[in-house]
């Protein structure tokens, strides 16, 4: 209650702030320039808070703090004033009306929702123009379809109707909280309770990845040791997908499946001994 009243307290007293003449303007201009007076810069700045004031009252719709939108009006004054070149011979309204204008809108954007969007000029002018073509042409004699409302949006701000749904969309409905409950109940399920994921963290796909590098690399190895004859048997009976009979290997190679039987069983001791003599660490590995 007390921020109230000092807040309507404040926007009284800078809306009976005097006006400055062009003159008077001038010279305050001038000596905050050229000998940084802090009173000049004072004097400017309280006559054109009413501007302040006006400007964030355009804003209020956007469900942000009034003194919030002031403060941040406030400081879009003092970067004008910071950047005002009095021998231009401008008003220094109207060059503050832009600066002030761009400090609330930055301030909307970033804090409006926790999603961050509009950074582009085309997104802001989007973000702050949209509700208010769409109650202009929702007046009209016909009704539009939301297809022929993005069109025309679209076609108004230089922006694709894919972006005009998008920012249609998140301007429809306020921010949600993963953790608010589905229902009233007490203990009921939150909304983050049905976004797991049942596929593997990407660290594990990441450490299968290495680990299948890894003994592909141990095996490849071990295969230079074999003969080719030994190759072949347990290139067709371990590492084919069809994995071939003993008899069709003996019938390819001209031995009875006993000696297939045989060669695979040398051929795989081999194997063995070829990972761990050059691998110690296969051991651990194939535990």
């Amino acid at each position: 209650m007390m921020q109230d009243s000092a807040g309507r307290t404040f926007i009284r007293s800078a809306m009976r702030a005097p006006y400055l003449g062009r003159e008077e303007e001038h010279e305050l201009a001038l000596r905050w320039k050229e000998k940084a007076d802090q009173q000049a810069l004072n004097r400017i700045t309280v006559a054109h808070m009413r501007l302040v004031i006006a400007m964030a009252a355009k804003f209020r719709h956007f469900g942000l703090p009034m003194g919030d939108l002031v403060q941040e009006g406030h400081v879009g004054l003092l970067e004008a004033a910071a950047r005002f070149e009095p021998e231009r011979d401008v008003r220094f309204s109207t060059y503050a009306t832009w600066w002030i204008r761009a400090a609330m809108q930055d301030y909307i954007l970033r804090n409006w929702s926790i999603v961050r969007g509009g950074t582009s000029s085309a997104q802001k002018a989007l973000f702050f123009n949209l509700r208010r073509l769409r109650a202009r042409l929702a007046s009209g004699a016909e009704p539009l379809t939301n297809e022929a409302l993005y069109r025309h949006v679209s076609m108004k701000l230089g922006v694709s109707e894919t972006d005009v749904a998008m920012m249609d969309s998140r301007l429809s409905a306020p921010d949600s909280s993963l953790n608010a409950p589905l229902a009233d109940e007490l203990g009921a399920a939150e909304r983050q309770d049905f976004l797991v994921d049942g596929e593997p963290l990407p660290d594990e796909v990441v450490g299968d990845a290495i680990d299948v590098e890894r003994r592909s690399g141990w095996l490849h190895s071990a295969l230079c040791t074999l003969n080719e004859r030994e190759l072949r048997i347990i290139e067709c009976r371990r590492l084919s997908d069809e994995g071939a009979t003993l008899e069709e290997l003996g019938a390819a190679l001209g031995i009875s499946k006993e000696r297939v039987r045989q060669i695979e069983a040398r051929a795989m001791e081999k194997l063995k001994v070829a990972l761990v003599k050059q691998n110690p660490e296969f051991l651990a590995h194939a535990a």
